[in-house]
């Protein structure tokens, strides 16, 4: 995504989260590569989306981060229980000391710097993370920068003053606000189901470790959303959230509410970077695996971009989710008439046509995996007709 589309938002909301890319079926090319847990072997992800703010629409990536991680020595073969609780608790003081530009969790703080850069003095840029991104060098970074907030799901039942006030006593004996019913999509742990929710938030203020100088507390507002009647079986949604956005209405607090629901859009990214794109299938060095994933990476955002305005808006003109030359040589594909309007319901059908859905299952729901293949051959043939007018 560029600056100057930037620029056109005063607020944009920035998604970020991590995914493992797992080729552990690659035994022949290993460099480049390292474990991703459970025996996996492969590379790490980190992504950024841009999110408008109103409806979640997807606008493009911000900013991505890959690597691997180091093939750890094995323990030896002989070790007693007291040589591997030692082993263990040196591992873990080694880890405490390193720096935290050198730890993985530093891809949070890196995401904030980067994003600050790019939106210069025009838009404010809100990031949106779930429990890992909650650190404290996250909110103390966002309090340096001029044009960036964060809205982080609490991982830490963080302490708030002298008296070791604690953050969920502290907003449960807040009173409730008001109620709010929310959409949550299905995952593999829970289905999908509309939830009604509890709603209160307040102002607190965070203590600061004691590894960082400036020891001033982090103000920040925190909205507490807890499901009501949740159905039998199912897990009651609770969000604690974290802001730097102030929140001292109503209307901002279900605002920071609907910012959050659209968290879910980097998971679907990740569904279409695997699914859709087959990310994975893929047997490269890793070289050429990084640079590949750059390619379908822009074409996950695509598809998720074009998804998402076939459901929502499928009456809204092609021209939304085509360029130019992508809606003419659509149109010279086309093996029926055009219709009087071309709208996004047309322009994705005539997309997963190219990837072979067939016309008599047209009440089936368009898969990912078709339309991934009918935009690569849209791309093949918009290739193919730049060629031709030049020649």
């Amino acid at each position: 995504m560029t600056t100057a589309n930037l620029e056109e938002y005063k607020v944009m909301l920035s998604v970020g989260d991590t995914t493992f890319l797992d080729y552990r079926k690659i035994k022949e090319k290993r460099e480049g590569y390292g474990p991703t847990g459970k025996g996996g072997n492969g590379l790490i992800l980190h992504s950024a989306l841009a999110i408008e703010p109103e409806k979640g629409q997807v606008l493009g990536l911000l900013w991505q981060k890959l690597w691997n991680r180091e093939v750890k020595e094995k323990p030896p073969t002989n070790e007693t229980p007291e040589q591997k609780k030692d082993r263990q608790k040196e591992q873990r003081k080694v880890a405490r000391q390193k720096p935290f530009e050198e730890k993985e969790s530093y891809k949070w703080a890196e995401a904030l710097n980067t994003c600050e850069k790019q939106v210069e003095r025009s838009t404010r840029v809100i990031h949106v993370f779930d429990r890992e991104g909650d650190i404290s060098e996250v909110f103390v970074l966002a309090r340096e920068l001029k044009h960036t907030g964060v809205l982080v799901r609490a991982s830490h039942n963080r302490s708030l003053n002298q008296n070791s006030e604690r953050l969920w006593q502290h907003l449960e004996s807040e009173p409730i606000r008001f109620h709010q019913e929310i959409e949550i999509p299905s995952t593999g742990k829970r289905k999908g189901r509309r939830v009604k929710l509890a709603v209160r938030f307040c102002s607190v203020n965070l203590r600061i470790p004691y590894r960082f100088d400036n020891r001033e507390p982090l103000n920040v507002y925190a909205v507490y959303a807890t499901e009501i009647d949740c159905p039998d079986g199912e897990t009651p949604l609770s969000w604690m959230l974290l802001t730097t956005e102030v929140v001292e209405t109503i209307e901002m607090a279900v605002t920071i509410l609907r910012w959050y629901t659209y968290r879910w859009r980097i998971e679907e990214f990740h569904k279409v970077l695997k699914s859709g794109c087959q990310s994975e299938r893929y047997r490269l060095a890793s070289s050429g695996m990084k640079t590949l994933l750059v390619f379908l990476s822009v074409i996950a955002v695509e598809l998720l971009h074009v998804t998402y305005l076939h459901r929502t808006q499928p009456d809204a003109l092609a021209i939304e989710i085509l360029n130019p030359l992508q809606l003419q040589v659509l149109k010279a594909a086309a093996s029926k008439k055009l219709p009087p309007i071309l709208t996004v319901a047309w322009a994705v059908e005539s997309v997963a046509f190219l990837g072979g859905y067939l016309e008599h299952r047209r009440k089936t729901p368009l898969g990912i995996q078709v339309l991934w293949r009918g935009w690569l051959k849209l791309h093949d043939l918009c290739q193919g007709w730049q060629l031709a007018i030049r020649t």
